[in-house]
């Protein structure tokens, strides 16, 4: 982010297009848990050859650029640990959340420059108590790197400042003032990339919120029912491989910052293929050359 303009600097987070990572923990599922979603393969979750699938469908990369994580939480049934949560995306992860989180807080200690938009959400399985211990533990380990709900955050801002981890709780439970709202996501819910499209462009004509982060999705979602397993077969990787030029050229389409269907967070699944994240970030230089019209 310090490698942006200097006219980029002063600019809304929200103004600025930014890459994002959809199920980011899909990296370190757990092989031999049971299945979460789709739903449609909860039955078969026993099978050590769907679950195999579902890690080869799963799969995403943190170490990529990206500055968005879309993070789904989740207690494991009967585990013994009272308050220990984990992430999943279809299956559950190795990796418990307060294991991952001191691990970004040591990287944000790093890289005071880089600044983290993290999105807690779902919530599968959790109680009350549950999310306090979790959300006092966030506030505890980010301290006074946390962007404040009340603050009108810049990159100037986060640097001059030392907050530049942005956390969404998007929980009835969050009352934090040191924690943001949900960040609204939208998505196409198909596997057809130019239904994502359409999808995309219709919500950003009728639903772009003001003032506030939002994210475009560009991950395909399968179908529902056992036609999943078509998808799994053959790996959802090389079905996002298939469809992601295209929507790369809607991205290329896009711009960032303060008009009428301005794009923000950009987040896809497998963000290391092709140029994702170079394809994002440069969408900022259109930025300057509309505002000075």
């Amino acid at each position: 982010m310090s490698k942006l303009p200097s006219r980029l600097q002063c600019v809304s987070l929200w103004n600025l297009a930014i890459p994002g990572s959809h199920d980011t923990m899909g990296y370190d599922l757990d092989m031999e848990s049971d299945i979460l979603d789709p739903e449609s393969l909860i039955p078969v979750s026993k099978l050590h050859c769907v679950r195999a699938l579902i890690h080869k469908w799963a799969t995403t990369q943190l170490d990529a650029g990206v500055r968005f994580f879309d993070m789904r939480v989740a207690r494991k049934p009967d585990d013994p640990d009272p308050t220990r949560t984990f992430f999943y995306h279809g299956l559950y992860t190795h990796s418990d959340v307060e294991t991952v989180l001191s691990t970004v807080s040591h990287w944000a200690a790093g890289h005071p420059t880089e600044v983290l938009l993290l999105a807690l959400s779902h919530f599968r399985g959790m109680e009350d108590h549950h999310h306090q211990h979790l959300i006092d533990f966030i506030t505890q380990l980010f301290g006074a790197k946390l962007v404040l709900v009340a603050d009108q955050p810049t990159l100037r801002f986060c640097w001059d400042s030392g907050r530049h981890i942005l956390v969404s709780y998007d929980h009835p439970a969050n009352k934090n003032l040191q924690m943001w709202r949900k960040i609204p996501y939208f998505y196409g819910n198909t596997i057809v990339p130019s239904e994502v499209v359409t999808v995309l462009d219709k919500k950003l004509r009728t639903q772009t919120p003001i003032n506030y982060f939002f994210v475009c999705g560009l991950n395909l979602t399968l179908p529902d029912g056992l036609g999943a397993l078509k998808y799994l077969s053959k790996t959802l990787r090389s079905v996002t491989l298939e469809g992601l030029p295209s929507l790369l050229d809607w991205v290329n389409r896009q711009y960032p910052g303060p008009f009428n269907d301005h794009i923000n967070i950009i987040a896809s699944d497998f963000v290391n293929l092709l140029d994702f994240v170079s394809t994002v970030v440069q969408l900022n230089g259109k930025m300057p050359a509309l505002l000075n019209k």
